[in-house]
């Protein structure tokens, strides 16, 4: 994540946002607790994503390591389906700047620019809106 993200934010924003002694059984924890749809490359794990009964996407990853090869296209449209499936009226996420482009791209649109701070450090998103048919 920290090499996709590093052209949007500083390291010191990065190590915020995605730190590196973060605990991996709490982390394993609240991933299973999303119940994300994954991308799987052979064995590999290239992505996931969720989406909320709300219609809240809380997790949206691609590994840097396999940008550009329709890995977030596919996650954006089985959550697509899923949000179909669960007659959402509408997609809603707080995005970082450097997966705006994709959002929008999608149809999203942002609603509102925000500045949550992570471990003191401020941070800038988007919190961004898909209205369904």
């Amino acid at each position: 994540m920290h090499e996709i993200a590093s052209s949007d934010y500083s390291p010191e924003q990065l190590d915020a946002w995605a730190p590196s002694d973060l605990d991996p059984a709490l982390w394993a924890s609240r991933v299973q607790g999303i119940q994300p749809f994954v991308a799987l490359l052979g064995d590999e794990i290239v992505g996931y994503a969720d989406v909320q009964l709300n219609g809240y996407i809380d997790h949206f990853f691609v590994s840097g390591a396999h940008p550009r090869q329709g890995i977030g296209t596919r996650l954006m449209a089985r959550i697509h389906e899923e949000a179909r499936l669960l007659g959402l009226s509408e997609l809603t996420s707080d995005v970082s700047m450097t997966a705006e482009p994709f959002f929008a791209l999608h149809g999203f649109k942002v609603v509102e620019r925000r500045f949550p701070v992570r471990r003191g450090v401020t941070l800038r998103n988007a919190l961004m809106r898909k209205a369904l048919d």
